[in-house]
C-alpha cells in the first residue's frame, strides 16, 4: 500500500536513504541536495509502501514566482523521486495516483499541480501522465539538461483521474 504523507525539514533521517540512479540525478537532485537548499515555500512529502519511505517530493508553493509559465493559484511539483530498489514495481504510478487527493487535502486553494518533466526523460513523464498529469503542449526551455514539457494536474475537487 502507498501513502503519502509531510515530511518536517528535520526528518532527514526519515529520507536519508532514499537514492535514485545516477542517471537520474540531473533531473531530480538527491536527497541531501533539497534538504541543503533553501527554497522558502517547498515543503518536503515521503512516498510510504507498507511503512516505510521509498520516495521523495516537494511541493513548491511559490512555483509561480519561479517559473514564468505558471499560474499564482498553481503549485509546482518538484524533485520527485523514488528509491532505485523500488522502481519498477509500479511504486511511482501508485505514487502519482495518490497524488491528487492528497494535494486537494493539504493544498485546499490550489487549482492544479504543475510539474516540468525533461523531453528525454520518457519513463517520468509516462508515469506522470498515467497518473493524471496532462501535457498541453507547452515546453519549459529553461532547464539545465534541455527542453522540458510542462505538464498539469487539475485539483478542482471536481477532477477525476
Amino acid at each position: 500500500m502507498i501513502a503519502l504523507e509531510p515530511l518536517g525539514r528535520h526528518e532527514f533521517d526519515r529520507v536519508a536513504h532514499i537514492e535514485v540512479t545516477p542517471e537520474q540525478q540531473p533531473f531530480c537532485g538527491t536527497v541531501p541536495g533539497h534538504f541543503e537548499m533553501d527554497e522558502p515555500g517547498c515543503d518536503f512529502h515521503v512516498v510510504i509502501r507498507d511503512g516505510h519511505a521509498v520516495g521523495f517530493f516537494k511541493i513548491d508553493r511559490e512555483f509561480a514566482t519561479r517559473f514564468d509559465f505558471a499560474l499564482s493559484h498553481e503549485i509546482g511539483l518538484r524533485g520527485m523521486m523514488i528509491d532505485r530498489n523500488e522502481q519498477g514495481q509500479g511504486t511511482g504510478k501508485a505514487a502519482i495516483l495518490a497524488l491528487r487527493p492528497y494535494l486537494q487535502r493539504l493544498y485546499p486553494d490550489a487549482s492544479n499541480c504543475v510539474l516540468t518533466v525533461n523531453i528525454i526523460n520518457l519513463a517520468a513523464r509516462s508515469v506522470y501522465l498515467s497518473g493524471g498529469f496532462q501535457d498541453e503542449g507547452g515546453l519549459f526551455h529553461g532547464g539545465r539538461i534541455g527542453p522540458q514539457h510542462i505538464l498539469r494536474m487539475n485539483l478542482s475537487k471536481t477532477a477525476v483521474a
